[in-house]
């Protein structure tokens, strides 16, 4: 399949010339219909594999039939977090656009008004971009339907699946036509495996690099410091870091103890005691601030 020119442009300006290994062999695969298993790191370029085949889709369904009022979605994707994977999808949609005016999406999380969603929802869109929750609760309160949906685009599949695996398949059965799924996961546990047998139609697996491998692009650095030293070794960090930075914390108390000793100390923090959807935005982040999130892991 050939991409449209408008289509190119778009990537072009985005200073995309040059396919990265898991579009090269994902694509293809993506474009054929096929289900799909895509093990790839962050930032390998995957957002693309499944962006791209849900643009393809919705030109091909208004170039034969239009989407009338109140129909749609048709191709929808989902994550677990509305994080930067979410705001890619998104700004990919919305560059969709420059290709044909009638691509429409709406985006579905915590943080945007359901009044919103549904005000674009109901005049018909070809991508659904959203979170679990906010899309299971949508779907049990009938505000919108699956029945045209043919591509499903699951992304940190593993984490997904770990976390909210039910809702996952409930929001799988209220589909009604036959549809193509695409999953993405940096690991490929025995559980995400499962899933994937009961769920997927003789799937593709597309593997970039080794699963769990770390991103090469990313320094990853380990100390080991004793624990009524971590704070203070944590303020030496970061005033030999420039910001902006993210820490994470085990629990909500250790967030608060840990804002509180850096606003002693001059340093400009904001805490986020659940670093959910857009809450970097909505508070007012920038790039002078240090950020202090609730997470997995000790800090």
């Amino acid at each position: 399949m050939r991409f449209p020119k408008a289509v190119l442009k778009v990537l072009e300006k985005k200073g995309i010339k040059r396919p990265t290994p898991i579009q090269i062999q994902g694509l293809p695969v993506a474009l054929s219909g096929r289900d799909m298993i895509g093990i790839a790191f962050t930032g390998s370029g995957k957002t693309m594999v499944f962006c791209l085949p849900m643009v393809m889709l919705a030109l091909e369904q208004e170039t034969m039939l239009p989407f009338v009022g109140g129909r749609g979605p048709l191709p929808s994707a989902y994550h677990r977090h509305a994080n930067w994977p979410d705001r890619r999808t998104t700004s990919w949609a919305s560059s969709a656009r420059h290709c044909a005016k009638e691509i429409r999406h709406a985006l579905a999380m915590g943080g945007v008004n359901v009044k919103e969603t549904l005000d674009v929802v109901k005049k018909g869109v070809h991508v659904l971009v959203g979170t679990t929750g906010r899309l299971m609760d949508m779907l049990n309160k009938q505000l919108v339907t699956l029945d045209l949906c043919k591509l499903m685009a699951m992304d940190e599949a593993d984490r997904m699946v770990d976390d909210f695996e039910e809702d996952v398949r409930t929001i799988f059965s209220y589909f009604k036509a036959q549809r193509q799924t695409i999953l993405f996961s940096a690991t490929m546990p025995q559980k995400v495996q499962d899933f994937a047998r009961s769920a997927l139609v003789k799937p593709v697996i597309v593997n970039v690099g080794r699963a769990g491998a770390a991103n090469l692009d990313v320094i990853q650095e380990v100390e080991y410091v004793k624990q009524e030293a971590k704070i203070v070794y944590l303020l030496e960090c970061l005033q030999k870091t420039a910001p902006p930075a993210l820490i994470f914390s085990e629990n909500k108390a250790d967030v608060d103890d840990i804002h509180e000793y850096l606003l002693l100390k001059g340093v400009e923090a904001v805490a986020c005691p659940k670093l959910e959807g857009d809450q970097s935005k909505q508070m007012g982040i920038t790039k002078k601030d240090q950020v202090l999130a609730e997470g997995g892991g000790d800090w």
